[in-house]
């Protein structure tokens, strides 16, 4: 008996925690949610008084949680919002038998983080020349969380980086407990490099960017770049939500690679991405010529994407001489 109250007790608590915060974290004004979280409050703790009758105390706090649950369900994402200049404009891609064009490709010019003047372009792509997937790795400093980005190479040193993200309004900032509460959209940043990771390595601090390639063939690379489009075009027209958990930077990755992947199977790294790079290396599809630690060492571009500018070989540079690069 005592092992099933703890049991009831430790639901009772995570259950009304969920929903206290789901509702202080909604998007009522702040007087509204702050009442609302505090009447769950009361009326949760009213439950566990109400004498005697313990199948009363299940129904009553059940009828509770679930009426919040529906609620929280209820909440639609949008893509008319008044959004960030950076994120307003979503890319898409128009397939049209070998070649793509992807519209809308973000290539801000950055005076500082928060500084700049948004520029985007269109280009077509060759499918026959994709040439190479590449992982970058942005530590931000915390033990167990990153920030991880795919990029797609192709012939004549061209590449296009996609970086999956929060959707932030104007004013916004990301908060990773509000992060589970669908307070974001998800939005894939579709960016030339030369935006995407200077203004990780350039021009915010405390951010060190690792680049690793890796070893895939061109059939592989091909099948994840078009998955890849497919989440692209969804977003323009079905908006979603991102979770920190769920639908993040790194478990929207492994989705769009699991299914072309022999050796795909979770492991608890997908979850905890600032072991993701170390995850690669032991699946052998990170450059195998050095000891992690040492590779991991080698492959930090900070320094390089500073010495490289803006310059229109960007990408080239950054990669030259780095492990596991021809």
């Amino acid at each position: 008996m005592r092992i099933k109250q703890v049991f009831a007790w430790f639901f009772f608590l995570i259950m009304s925690c969920w929903v206290v915060m789901a509702v202080s974290y909604s998007n009522f004004p702040y007087g509204a949610r702050m009442a609302a979280a505090v009447v769950f409050g009361a009326a949760a703790l009213c439950s566990v008084f109400i004498p005697k009758d313990g199948g009363r105390k299940i129904v009553w706090f059940s009828s509770l949680f679930l009426i919040s649950l529906a609620c929280w369900l209820a909440l639609s994402p949008s893509n008319e919002r008044d959004w960030a200049p950076d994120v307003a404009k979503l890319a898409y891609a128009e397939v049209a038998g070998s070649s793509v064009t992807l519209h809308n490709i973000r290539d801000c010019d950055y005076r500082s983080e928060t500084d700049y003047t948004v520029r985007h372009y269109d280009r077509t792509f060759y499918l026959g020349s994709l040439r190479s997937l590449d992982l970058y790795f942005v530590d931000w400093g915390l033990p167990h969380i990153a920030h991880t980005m795919l990029s797609f190479g192709f012939g004549g040193g061209k590449y296009v980086c996609f970086s999956i993200e929060t959707r932030k309004k104007k004013g916004e900032e990301y908060s990773s407990v509000r992060g589970f509460f669908k307070q974001y959209e998800l939005t894939y940043v579709v960016a030339d490099e030369r935006d995407v990771i200077r203004l990780r390595t350039n021009y915010r601090k405390g951010e060190n960017v690792y680049l690793y390639r890796l070893d895939a063939t061109p059939d592989f690379i091909r099948k994840v770049f078009l998955d890849y489009l497919q989440s692209v075009n969804g977003l323009k027209d079905r908006p979603q939500w991102y979770n920190a958990l769920t639908a993040n930077c790194t478990t929207d990755i492994w989705k769009h690679i699991a299914p072309y992947y022999p050796k795909a199977k979770f492991d608890w790294r997908i979850l905890a991405s600032g072991h993701v790079d170390e995850m690669a290396y032991e699946l052998g599809v990170t450059d195998q010529g050095l000891p992690f630690p040492e590779l991991k060492r080698r492959s930090l571009i900070n320094e390089r994407s500073k010495a490289a500018g803006a310059d229109q070989a960007y990408s080239e540079i950054i990669r030259r001489g780095l492990p596991g690069f021809k």
